[in-house]
């Protein structure tokens, strides 16, 4: 084919006529200068950091979502369905992944379960770490949100970060806030990235150490404003990518809406495509073609330079996609899950007043954030139990253990902004125990109960209505057709936005974040109320 190749080595372009054969290029004829006339291919884009749980769809759907945006591979954290059936869910996500010929990098999870603050399904040890790492289709040790343990030389910690070394494989971070010597030390072993930067200058500072820089643009958490300036300083520094995203996030848009925002602000194209291309596949050393002779035939083609609208993927010399519509197979998987808690009843939400404090230690969730708020403010009081309190935003918040038969876990949330009913999810960081927002006692049961039934999924109800989403595998993701699960899921959102009021952009995924303890500043767990700044669990009143 000819085309205008985009050489992001030499940082030319030049019309050229390019021959595949058995899955790679052959070679490249060089034809003479730009032609106006012609396409434009480039390497393909890479999320340099990603949860394909989060998107509810097994890697073989997300991969036919992601191919018409330009993606061609991931850097895939499996923690979440590790966290629910530890290696065998690993496993699973490999395997389902290898259905389909995109270019999936999965990780060894660091930190299952994430925290001892909380009920996880399984728990993956250093020896389970090492024959995770010593797979080939293991590429590197996923993020160390384990922070503390670092500083702190936890045995456990250290020897996973040390079987990393042993198989020479990229060592990935996760230290929000962390400034200062303590991000020098946390750097000092072998850790090489950070997608949790808040600030600019915490990245600015961590790249001095030694880190590079993930610039994030998920469902709920976004930091590309503050973070983007560093791309034009630190070009071979920085990547791109989505962390968590949604299924109608993921139909609208991957990678490719992180390189237009950059070129509309004026950045360099061949910086960003450095970001988005480039940086992931040398930093993790993926078998992902560069347009080199002898590279595997991945890559995109383009009919601008100016606004980058994907008009082809390529991935292993065959198209995989075309003017939007993908070419990837719709397969169905298997399930695989874990779920043992009963249904609950009404008044396993409700909350007895201590007759003492004034106020309550409150959530307040921020919108595009993952980290919260403590807040404490006067409780409302209604028989004897503390209540939502809608006209001040103020609902209740509940974490339900899904591995065993305990009560509730009880507290109080600010931003949400239901007017009505309740929703709940069984995708709940890192954890993934049920966890669900409303504003009366019913409605809570009923969301939850909702997902007990189906072992798995997101609901929300309130009006007379309920609805859910359902969530067989792991209780995260769907065995269905991807563009199904991202309408489902969009007239559920709809639902709760316009329906129960929700002001947040993404209350679903923003509430997926109410249980990650190791986010500070207030979470909660099946445990009780936790402090990410003390790191220890607080009382529901303040004294």
């Amino acid at each position: 084919m000819k085309v205008n190749l985009i050489n992001l080595f030499d940082r030319t372009i030049h019309e050229v006529e390019l021959f595949i054969a058995d899955t790679r290029i052959s070679h490249i004829t060089l034809m003479g200068k730009e032609n106006p006339l012609l396409p434009y291919a480039l390497p393909g884009f890479v999320d340099a950091h990603v949860h394909i749980e989060s998107s509810m769809l097994t890697p073989s759907q997300f991969a036919r979502l992601a191919v018409v945006h330009g993606t061609v591979a991931t850097i895939s954290d499996p923690h979440e369905i590790a966290n629910v059936v530890g290696y065998e869910g690993v496993e699973y996500m490999i395997e389902d992944g290898n259905r389909v010929p995109f270019k999936f990098c999965f990780g060894a999870p660091s930190c299952v379960p994430a925290t001892s603050y909380e009920t996880a399904g399984a728990t993956l040890n250093p020896t389970d770490v090492k024959n995770l790492l010593a797979k080939p289709e293991i590429g590197y040790l996923a993020e160390v949100m384990n922070y503390p343990g670092v500083l702190h030389h936890d045995p456990d910690m250290m020897a996973k970060i040390n079987w990393a070394k042993h198989f020479n494989k990229p060592i990935d971070g996760h230290a929000p806030g962390l400034r200062g010597k303590s991000a020098e030390q946390y750097a000092s072993t072998g850790i090489t990235t950070d997608h949790e930067c808040f600030t600019y200058e915490e990245a600015r500072e961590k790249i001095d150490y030694g880190m590079k820089i993930l610039i994030r643009e998920g469902s709920a958490a976004r930091n590309f404003d503050a973070l983007i300036p560093l791309l034009s300083e630190f070009p071979d520094r920085i990547m791109f990518c989505s962390d968590d995203k949604h299924p109608d996030n993921l139909v609208e848009g991957h990678i490719n809406i992180l390189v237009k925002r950059a070129l509309k602000l004026g950045h360099n194209i061949w910086d960003v495509l450095q970001a988005a291309c480039l940086n992931p596949v040398a930093h993790y050393n993926l078998p992902v073609g560069l347009l080199r002779p002898g590279d595997p035939a991945d890559f995109i083609v383009i009919d601008n330079l100016t606004d980058i609208t994907v008009v082809e993927t390529w991935l292993n010399g065959a198209k995989v996609a075309q003017d939007g519509i993908s070419f990837l197979p719709d397969i169905r998987s298997r399930h695989i899950n874990k779920f043992a808690c009963e249904r609950k009843k009404t008044e396993d939400f409700q909350c007895k007043d201590d007759n003492i404090s004034s106020a309550i230690r409150v959530i307040e969730a921020l919108e595009g954030q993952l980290i919260t708020n403590a807040l404490s403010l006067p409780k409302k009081v209604e028989d004897g139990l503390v209540v939502s309190d809608t006209e001040r935003d103020i609902l209740k918040i509940a974490v339900v253990n899904r591995y065993q038969n305990t009560p509730p876990s009880i507290g109080f949330i600010k931003n949400f902004g239901l007017k009505a009913g309740a929703i709940a999810s069984s995708v709940a960081h890192d954890s993934h125990n049920i966890i669900a927002v409303g504003v009366d006692d019913e409605s809570l049961c009923e969301s939850v109960n909702l997902i007990i039934d189906a072992q798995g999924g997101v609901s929300a109800v309130g009006y007379g209505e309920s609805h859910l989403l359902e969530l067989p595998i792991a209780g995260l993701m769907s065995d269905q057709n991807g563009y199904e699960v991202a309408e489902a899921y969009t007239r559920l959102d709809q639902f709760v936005k316009s329906n129960l009021k929700s002001k947040l952009k993404s209350p679903f995924m923003t509430l997926s974040f109410m249980g990650l303890l190791v986010i500070p500043s207030l979470k909660l767990s099946d445990q009780g109320l936790f402090d990410g700044e003390q790191f220890r669990f607080v009382s529901l009143f303040a004294k």
